[in-house]
């Protein structure tokens, strides 16, 4: 028996229920936190009459809408963000802000935002804007097959005019594999692979499902259990999951590294799979809206 020995830092976190009538963060991850040089992630809570202001500082933000309906004000405009009911409900809605943005949060009801960000070279700064992302805006794959398909929402792609960030949303059927064949992207070699740092935050349909986050290297090997609300780190290795059978799940990634671009590397035992059989007929899960011309 092979005994893994345990990472060296936490790569679990979860989240702290906020009341419906507070505004408040219900889990940030800083950078001093998760020994990282470029994400910062959190979700925040905002009430009615209760705004949220914050300022991007040195960093690029995405501030993704995950359930609710609000108002952002920034440079001196505003645009609607919602409604959204809930993650399985439709697409997103999203806000990109680059640095030295002040920004405040009205909600029209009850909301919540998750809040992703990366530092950008100073050299960028002044050449990026803001921009409101619509769902119509958003990207629409069906990707891998059988028990291993799922969807993904681009909302931040590598062509965005973005200095590091990539955000994006998948979800997977109940039961289903996602993030498979197993990958990584710790390893700085374009174009096959780029080192990234990566968020996975996880929401699932109902309180009592769940899913298994596999996390595994020459060095260790782990399996976690995740839930609603729970935030995973892709420090390193492969990180294949599961969802188990009942409900699906959604997560959304937040990712960033020294490339605009995603490349990564299968795991070589299992790359053969990507010869995928006919999707899965559950997905998609939420339809992407028509394009008004």
């Amino acid at each position: 028996m092979i005994v893994s020995p345990p990472l060296p830092t936490r790569v679990l976190f979860e989240a702290t229920p906020i009341a419906p009538t507070r505004t408040g963060t219900a889990i940030e991850i800083t950078r001093a936190r998760a020994g990282w040089k470029f994400v910062h992630f959190a979700v925040r809570h905002i009430a009615p009459g209760k705004p949220f202001a914050g300022r991007t500082g040195t960093d690029e933000c995405c501030l993704v809408l995950l359930a609710g309906r609000c108002r952002a004000v920034f440079n001196g405009r505003e645009a609607a963000l919602g409604p959204r009911a809930s993650v399985f409900s439709g697409y997103p809605h999203a806000l990109y802000l680059p640095p030295h943005t002040d920004f405040r949060i009205d909600a029209d009801e009850v909301t919540e935002l998750a809040d992703g960000r990366a530092t950008v070279p100073r050299r960028l700064a002044t050449t990026l804007a803001p921009r409101v992302i619509r769902p119509e805006d958003c990207g629409f794959e069906i990707r891998g097959g059988d028990n291993a398909t799922r969807q993904i929402v681009d909302i931040i792609r590598p062509d965005f005019p973005a200095a590091r960030l990539l955000v994006c949303e998948v979800y997977t059927p109940a039961g289903n594999w996602s993030s498979y064949p197993p990958h990584k992207h710790d390893v700085d070699r374009p174009p096959g692979e780029v080192k990234l740092e990566e968020i996975y935050y996880y929401r699932f349909e109902h309180p009592d499902a769940y899913g298994i986050q596999r996390l595994y290297d020459r060095r260790s090997d782990r399996a976690l259990t995740v839930r609603h609300g729970n935030v995973v780190l892709i420090r390193s290795g492969y990180h294949p999951f599961v969802t188990a059978y009942g409900y699906n799940a959604y997560y959304l990634n937040v990712l960033a590294g020294n490339h605009r671009s995603m490349a990564a590397s299968d795991d070589p035992r299992y790359a053969q799979f990507r010869s995928w059989p006919a999707p899965d007929g559950r997905v998609p899960i939420v339809v992407k809206p028509q394009r008004v011309s």
